[in-house]
């Protein structure tokens, strides 16, 4: 028994070292971190008084501290303090080196507010070497992120060094821009400094305008500030910009009076620092000191001279070393600060990258979540518009209404086609479009394409000529939804603009290697052609041969853009040989693997009646789930007609509790409703049900979006506005017991 208390009293002690030291490890952290913080705030006293090394000291060891306990935010914010002083002292390459190791641990960890303030500063450094651009591209970077992070009060800081930086360039306009947003910024956030610097420069600006008065106004009233406030490098400069303006003025005595203050203040103000600076030797302090020593080893040298030749031989091999030893100095230190120029701008240029590759990306997310919305906020009513169209169009409306209604059908329809026209060249640019290839017969499919757009020729009076190669193989291995895309799109538009004439389809071997075939299609017509100005355009998107032609012809502008898409996608080539009023021809070139003629499947007649009378409909139970009232009724009246009982609830909290109470076969789910979403239901309904099929009823069609469907649990998408007949052939196989095949993957 005494044994079993000495283990467990060994056991309680081991647990109460574990917490003691977790404890003392905790309170070490905590006081390294109110150290750095102390280094911190008496460098800024050092700083703010001028005893800049003393604040170098300070920094040097806050950023040790904040090494050893980790703190990257801390770390970035003191390589971005001790940059500033560096760079007050005259160490500019030092500053620089300093800046790029805080940017590239602010970039690291997102620290923005941090980030900015760092490029604000990296852009004063670049002003002073009088590379204004540079300066400029960081001031902007840093104004952006001000921006972005909700900091105007920061922002003053920014436009008042751009308003500098563009004095020095002589673009006066822009900096009085510049400056009229900082004296705003500046007096809503009571920022005196920035104030009385941002009136002082105004006044600059007025005075290369010749508005002298009004420069002696905004000076006086920046001076004002300053005294108010003892800011004693904008009194400074007040001065001399007071002495210039009375000297335009020919008022000689005040310009005397204030060029004299301006002088005595600035000898204060340089004494200052020397005082300041006397701890530390830098700069010509150096090369005077050097000077000092050398001087006094030639006196001692003199003073011996006369005592031996040898004495003079050593001493001249001596000052020959020195001389030697200097000069080999000299060129590492040049050598070494061409070298860290170097490495700074390939810095600066690296961060300009990554700037301009960060705003790139914006635009790109920018642009796809604008796609997103504006498809859905479209289709979502050409779904009520296409469906109370053909719900019309089927119940017997009189003879006068049948064109209106045609019309509105027709329009709805191109609209939709111009919908996914967007959605494809989007698709396209995004590298987003993948091959799927198959056997497929060319020829027959070919043909399939100029029969079903053989009536539309008819209508326009034109005639269709197709002519294959003799001897050319017929089956391929490739993606023929994308070759019939192009042909429908390339003879559709010949169609079009010819009107009575004749359109020739052919196609052509041009090379062969191994198993594989270069394949020439032509698509010639002797419509209206098109003019040479023209023709450099006719692949972009929006192209069209002019206003006059787009309103009498009508199209989007889109299909030859997607056409160059796809035939890239195919690794093929796409030109175009037209002469206006003559007609036009355009190629396209591509590579085709040659496969064994593949079995020709049997085709079933599909009877044109109502697919569901094959099927027992009396106990199937449909549920929509949809917010939209007029949605609503247009889905129910489609399943009604179908021969099909449906429930209908508005929100997605009501489609759970429904499922829960009540046997479905199908749930038709929208997405956005209010409450919870269609993907969160679906999610909730797949906890307790995972055999019940789910569509997702929605206008969501971007691709970068399916993976969210198919995780959340859906069977499979029915886009809208849909077409009746795929809709039915979708609720069909699955009352039939068929396995859907999903969209998503």
């Amino acid at each position: 028994m005494s044994r079993i208390k000495y283990y467990i009293f060994v056991f309680l002690a081991c647990v109460s070292s574990l917490i003691f030291a977790q404890k003392i490890g905790a309170e070490d952290s905590d006081m390294l971190s109110l150290r750095l913080q102390n280094h911190v705030d008496q460098a800024k006293l050092d700083s703010d008084r001028g005893d800049y090394y003393n604040a170098l000291d300070n920094l040097s060891k806050a950023i040790d501290i904040a090494e050893k306990i980790e703190d990257k935010k801390s770390l970035g914010k003191t390589h971005t303090k001790i940059a500033k002083v560096q760079f007050l002292v005259g160490e500019t390459d030092k500053a620089n080196v300093s800046l790029n190791n805080a940017i590239n641990i602010q970039r690291e960890i997102s620290d923005y507010p941090n980030l900015a303030i760092t490029y604000n500063i990296k852009g004063v450094i670049l002003n002073t070497k009088e590379e204004y651009e540079d300066a400029l591209g960081y001031y902007k970077s840093a104004i952006t992120l001000f921006e972005q992070e909700d900091l105007e009060e920061y922002i003053s800081e920014v436009t008042l060094n751009e308003a500098k930086t563009y004095i020095a360039l002589q673009r006066y306009d822009e900096a009085k821009s510049r400056l009229d947003k900082t004296i705003i910024i500046a007096k809503k956030y009571n920022q005196r400094r920035r104030l009385s610097s941002a009136l002082i420069q105004s006044g600059k600006i007025y005075s290369v305008q010749n508005n002298n008065d009004l420069a002696l106004s905004q000076v006086e009233e920046g001076l004002s500030i300053a005294k108010a406030y003892k800011l004693v490098e904008n009194i400074n400069e007040a001065y001399l910009t007071l002495s210039d303006i009375h000297k335009k003025r020919g008022d000689y005595k005040n310009s005397y009076e204030f060029i004299t203050k301006h002088i005595q203040l600035s000898d204060s103000i340089l004494d200052v620092k020397r005082e300041n600076l006397a701890p530390g030797i830098t700069g010509q302090s150096i090369s005077k000191y050097k000077d000092a020593q050398n001087a006094q080893l030639k006196a001692q040298i003199d003073e011996v001279s006369a005592e031996s030749n040898f004495t003079r031989i050593t001493t001249i091999l001596s000052i020959a070393l020195i001389t030697i030893l200097s000069l080999l100095t000299l060129s590492l230190y040049k050598n070494n600060n061409i070298r860290l120029r170097t490495n700074n701008m390939l810095h600066t240029k690296n961060d300009e990258l990554i700037v301009a590759k960060e705003k790139a990306e914006l635009a790109s997310k920018t642009k796809a979540n604008f796609l997103s919305t504006v498809t859905h906020e479209l289709r979502t009513p050409l779904y009520a518009v296409t469906g109370l169209t053909n719900m019309l169009l089927d119940e017997n409306p009189k003879e006068h209404q049948i064109p209106h209604l045609k019309s509105l059908k027709f329009s709805g329809d191109y609209l939709l086609t111009f919908i996914n026209d967007i959605l494809q060249i989007n698709k396209i640019e995004a590298n987003k479009v993948e091959l799927d290839p198959e056997v497929f017969n060319l020829k027959n499919k070919i043909e399939n394409v100029i029969s079903a757009l053989g009536n539309s020729a008819k209508d326009n009076g034109t005639e269709l000529h197709f002519d294959y190669e003799d001897g050319l193989p017929e089956t391929y291995n490739g993606d023929q939804l994308k070759i019939s895309q192009i042909l429908i799109n390339l003879l559709g538009n010949a169609i079009k603009f010819t009107k009575d004439g004749d359109i020739w389809v052919r196609a052509y071997k041009i090379g062969k290697k191994d198993n594989t075939y270069t394949l020439r299609f032509e698509i010639e017509d002797n419509g209206i052609g098109i003019t040479k100005e023209k023709q450099d355009h006719m692949f972009e998107s929006f192209s069209q041969g002019s206003v006059q032609i787009n309103r009498k012809y009508g199209g989007t502008g889109l299909g030859l853009s997607i056409v160059k898409g796809l035939i890239k996608i195919l690794k093929g080539n796409i030109y175009l040989k037209s002469e206006l009023g003559k007609g036009t021809t355009f190629f396209f070139e591509i590579p085709l693997e040659y496969a064994e003629e593949a079995k020709k499947p049997i085709v079933e007649k599909i009877k044109k009646s109502n697919k569901m009378e094959d099927l027992d409909l009396s106990e199937v139970k449909i549920l929509i789930v949809e917010d939209n009232k007029i949605n609503q009724m247009i889905t129910k009246k489609i399943l009604n007609k179908m021969g099909l009982y449906c429930d209908v609830v508005d929100n997605g909290e009501a489609a759970v509790e429904q499922v829960k109470s009540t046997a479905y076969n199908v749930v038709l789910m929208d997405i956005h409703m209010p409450g919870i979403s269609g993907l969160e239901a679906t999610k909730i309904i797949r906890t307790f049900d995972k055999d019940l099929t789910i569509f997702a009823l929605t206008a969501v069609t971007l691709e970068d979006k399916m993976h969210e469907f198919g995780e959340a649990g859906f069977n499979d998408i029915i886009s809208k506005p849909f077409k009746q007949e795929d809709f039915e052939n979708k609720l069909h196989d699955v009352l039939s017991g068929k396995e859907v095949t999903s969209s998503f993957f």
